[in-house]
């Protein structure tokens, strides 16, 4: 049985992670998250997810995190999560007024939110990309306003957050409900299967 490593502060994915049982410790890593000239929002996605999981590798050789013997079983997990409409991502908000443009644009329309997640061990590595369609209701500016104080948006890929107060503004989805909380469930399990970490464990 591998050892899994999360290389990410989300609580989001932690709480996931929590969900189905799975045990991991946290690997600090820094990442810096901008999108190259010309790459498209699933290219980015997928490398910020990658790159990522090696930095969390990485860091547990360089940092001497654990054993040999221990990096020998080491999994670490990478994921990233964002928001598409159109052409135009959408991450995290950078102020009141960026989350505010961005809610207006998603007010009354469909978007796409992609979340990929990579799994590194040694010099093995695997990715899976999940994309999930949500609709949006009409939102009012007196809404979105509200919204933004209550503190919920601000670290928020599109900011809002469908697992919290940003559910009501969701009409529908189509695709993974996990995915758009930070962490596609079922195909996570699936990969974690491949190398060789287990599901629903007990929890110490």
């Amino acid at each position: 049985m591998n050892s899994l490593y999360l290389a990410s502060q989300s609580p989001r994915r932690r709480e996931l992670l929590t969900q189905i049982g799975v045990q991991y410790q946290m690997v600090s890593v820094d990442v810096p998250e901008q999108r190259e000239a010309c790459e498209s929002p699933s290219d980015y996605v997928c490398r910020l997810a990658l790159q990522k999981a090696r930095a969390g590798f990485q860091a547990l050789q360089s940092r001497r995190l654990c054993s040999s013997e221990e990096l020998a079983k080491a999994v670490v997990l990478g994921a990233d999560t964002l928001g598409v409409l159109g052409d135009e991502v959408f991450e995290k908000p950078l102020d009141h007024n960026h989350a505010r443009q961005m809610l207006r644009q998603l007010s009354g329309a469909s978007h796409q939110i992609l979340s990929a997640v990579a799994l590194v061990s040694g010099e093995r590595h695997a990715l899976r990309l999940v994309t999930t369609q949500v609709n949006f209701r009409e939102l009012s500016d007196e809404e979105i306003d509200a919204y933004w104080a209550s503190g919920e948006p601000c670290d928020k890929a599109g900011a809002y957050g469908i697992q919290g107060l940003g559910a009501v503004f969701v009409k529908s989805i189509e695709g993974s409900y996990s995915g758009v909380v930070g962490l596609p469930l079922t195909e996570t399990a699936e990969l974690l299967k491949d190398f060789c970490v287990p599901v629903w464990q007990a929890q110490d």
